[in-house]
């Protein structure tokens, strides 16, 4: 036996608190070697949102290696936390619920774990929509039909499949996981040095995708304010001869609409226009075009000529805390997965490489194919009609062989993520609201129907912003988890008494440990208070590291009291 293992001497079976999903894992059934851990992160970590962070980026005006150091930083850091918090999980063999009673109560916990859950169970319904579009794309390259641009039966059928898929993973119970996420990291890791091939042989050499970085750092159109005037700025893409894509622009419902030739110089606006942009919030819109070839129509907006190393710094750290706060469900609940184990230097060997590095890479894939893609396709005139998003870049090519080995790879992609990261975390909050009543599967089973209830094809765009809003505040629960289970209990908890009703963990029988709410409470106060306050807004800005520290020390300094 694993002398570095901790197993439960007491027989607690009849505890309302206990139940066989929720008890800790046996040394003997530690399964999961290094190479599972980090073949999971890979799974995890290969999805569009990952293909699409450097995009978001790139588009502020950070060139493509800024924007790779960041997520590369970002990644490194929350690994740190995640690592620290995996701890208890292999020591013990217990999930995040269960882990959570320590320092929140036997009652407390439900905070904190089915906030968790309900935000894994929005990004569950997300994830399975987007995977049953893919369905819904291989059947009509298959037939040679035409996808309907709104919801159509063929696209619920597509989720209820992908649904269902999911749905089998979570019924046949962890080792189905596993073994899920074992086969699928080689798969996705091959897919993307594939992309990178492809895009470094349709542009002839590494060093000429990349150059085409610094075309998408800039919108094709913005204002600019110089004594008092206002010049419009139009930036168009340029093939890799350097020669211009577009030929023509036009202000959109000004000056009759009259095509005028394409130029680099600021156009300076006509004084009473420029009065309306200034004053009454007039916007202005632009489109460009090359024969036939029309770009989408972009608006133009005021931009600040500001490139002070301080307001450049401010940028990093605002996208650093952005990038951090991607994963920072995750670090709460990894025990969830640490639990499966067999030795500390698994799961922290596991963590490194399967995380910061998954993510570099699939951030670079993001960048390197859509640059490529500028140069590849004629018909992209401008930065903002490139193709960061993958299925806006597989619906450019007509080839339907190409299309379904695309699409099948999204699907392994969406549903490896999906798996690992929106089911385990809520089904076992699920299971521990009611352990004698809620299995791993029935907690699971919830998980899916929820992503149904949550109608994920109508509030796709909405959802996805509110989630984010939400995981950034979660940095205060993991605060509090770090600094009980090092500072507080010094690692040692008395694992017997995480499943007694009216054990040293229920406090005094409450069921809440007043410390953690009120550390928990100001903790997320401190976040979010910058968003109404616009001279705090920096605490707002960073507010995953915010929540953290501020929630960390506060429940440290009043445990130490007590």
């Amino acid at each position: 036996m694993n002398k570095h293992i901790v197993e439960l001497k007491e027989d607690v079976s009849n505890s309302s608190l206990y139940s066989e999903d929720l008890a800790p894992v046996p040394s003997n059934q530690r399964t999961w070697s290094k190479w599972h851990l980090a073949a999971i992160w890979v799974g995890m970590a290969v999805c569009i949102p990952t293909y699409l962070l450097a995009s978001y980026m790139i588009k502020t005006g950070l060139n493509w290696y800024e924007a790779l150091i960041i997520i590369g930083l970002a990644n490194l850091i929350i690994t740190v936390p995640m690592v620290l918090n995996g701890h208890a999980g292999v020591k013990y063999g217990i999930p995040f619920p269960v882990i959570g009673r320590a320092a929140f109560g036997t009652k407390g916990v439900h905070l904190a774990s089915v906030t968790r859950g309900i935000i894994a169970c929005g990004w569950f319904g997300v994830q399975t929509w987007i995977g049953g579009l893919a369905i819904y794309a291989i059947f009509n390259a298959a037939t040679g039909s035409t996808g309907e641009l709104g919801l159509s039966i063929g696209k619920f059928v597509g989720f209820a499949i992908f649904w269902l898929i999911n749905m089998y993973f979570i019924w046949k119970g962890t080792e189905s996981i596993k073994w899920l996420e074992t086969y699928s990291a080689p798969i996705l890791i091959v897919m993307g040095l594939a992309l990178i091939y492809w895009s470094y042989a349709k542009a002839d050499g590494f060093s000429v995708v990349l150059d085409q970085s610094k075309q998408l750092e800039k919108t094709a159109a913005t204002i600019t304010e110089k004594d008092t005037s206002l010049y419009l700025n139009l930036n168009a893409l340029k093939d890799k001869e350097g020669e211009l894509k577009v030929a023509e622009y036009v202000i959109v419902g000004f000056d009759g609409e009259v095509w005028k030739p394409y130029t680099s110089e600021p156009i300076e606006i006509d004084g009473g226009y420029a009065e309306q942009i200034k004053f009454e919030g007039e916007s202005v819109q632009v489109q460009f075009r090359n024969g036939e070839v029309l770009s989408s129509v972009v608006t133009a907006n005021v931009v600040a000529d500001d490139d002070s190393s301080g307001s450049k710094l401010w940028s990093y750290l605002l996208w650093l805390t952005a990038m951090v706060g991607f994963w920072a469900t995750m670090s709460i609940s990894i025990a969830d997965i640490t639990r499966y184990a067999a030795t500390q230097k698994d799961q922290v060997a596991g963590q490194f490489i399967g995380l910061p590095a998954t993510m570099m890479l699939y951030s670079f894939v993001g960048i390197f194919v859509t640059c490529a893609a500028v140069i590849n396709f004629q018909d992209i005139l401008i930065a903002d009609d490139a193709p960061w998003d993958p299925v806006s870049l597989i619906a450019r090519f007509k080839n339907p062989v190409v299309v379904i080995i695309a699409q099948v790879f999204m699907i392994i992609a969406t549903l490896s993520t999906n798996i690992a990261a929106n089911v385990i975390a809520p089904s076992n909050a699920f299971s521990n609201l009611w352990p004698k009543k809620i299995s791993f599967k029935a907690g699971g089973t919830i998980t899916g129907i929820i992503g149904i209830l949550i109608m994920p094809w109508w509030l796709l765009n909405e959802i996805s912003g509110f989630l984010i809003f939400v995981s950034g505040l979660l940095g205060p629960v993991l605060g509090i988890l770090i600094a009980d289970y090092y500072l507080v209990r010094k690692k040692k908890l008395e694992l017997v008494e995480l499943y007694k009703e009216d054990g040293t963990y229920s406090y005094k029988q409450t069921g809440f440990n007043k410390a953690a709410m009120i550390a928990l409470f100001v903790g997320v106060f401190a976040a979010l208070i910058g968003y109404w306050i616009p001279s705090l807004s920096f605490l707002y800005s960073l507010s995953w590291f915010t929540g953290f520290i501020i929630s960390f020390v506060l429940y440290y300094l009043l445990m130490k009291k007590k």
